[in-house]
């Protein structure tokens, strides 16, 4: 059992189970870090999701693209549930942001995770966007591996890595954890690898 535990909702238990799903999560190692999710393939994802982070009781942060915040009462309650508005045209800022503010909660010991899905997108890709690496990577925070198996019902954690900097270290690593993991439509995960530049 890892040293960060959270007592979760167990209204949200009680629905995944009633969906058949089964959360697997023994405790987070930190109070700041990254987490990933994959693999994102289909809108049930979100509302999967939803339900694990409530279950489990982790107050995340994510992103999103600023359009759905201006969606009069979606964008308030995606602001309510963690959501931070991303301008997909200056990702950098939000990197620059997300970093600055992980340190200062290390600093202050207050609780801070960022959950994000690499793929950006539930169709496929044919890489992962960086923003997760750079953000885990320039604060020097774990790296958690969270996924979707929908074949076995399963949403979880599946482990942390401490990134060293080096994408062909590092992403075969994660790849190790999660490759085999299928989403709703399998055939639209996209490949375990970074945009080259």
């Amino acid at each position: 059992m890892r040293p960060v535990q959270l007592p979760g909702s167990a209204l949200a238990r009680a629905l995944l189970r009633l969906a058949g799903w089964r959360v697997v999560f023994d405790g987070l190692p930190g109070r700041q870090g990254v987490v990933i999710i994959y693999p994102h393939t289909s809108n049930w994802d979100f509302v999967v999701g939803v339900l694990a982070k409530w279950s489990i009781g982790i107050p995340v942060v994510f992103w999103g693209k600023d359009s759905l915040f201006r969606v009069p009462l979606f964008g308030r309650w995606l602001r309510h549930l963690g959501g931070v508005p991303v301008d997909r045209h200056n990702p950098q800022g939000a990197v620059a942001s997300m970093v600055d503010s992980l340190r200062r909660a290390r600093e202050s010991g207050a609780f801070r995770w960022l959950a994000l899905a690499p793929e950006g997108t539930r169709r496929r890709t044919e890489h992962w966007r960086s923003g997760f690496y750079q953000v885990a990577v320039q604060a020097g925070v774990p790296l958690g591996l969270a996924y979707f198996d929908f074949p076995r019902r399963e949403v979880g954690l599946a482990g942390y890595l401490q990134l060293g900097g080096d994408p062909a270290r590092d992403l075969p690593a994660i790849a190790a954890r999660l490759a085999h993991h299928r989403g709703r439509r399998a055939e639209w995960a996209a490949p375990i690898r970074l945009k080259k530049d």
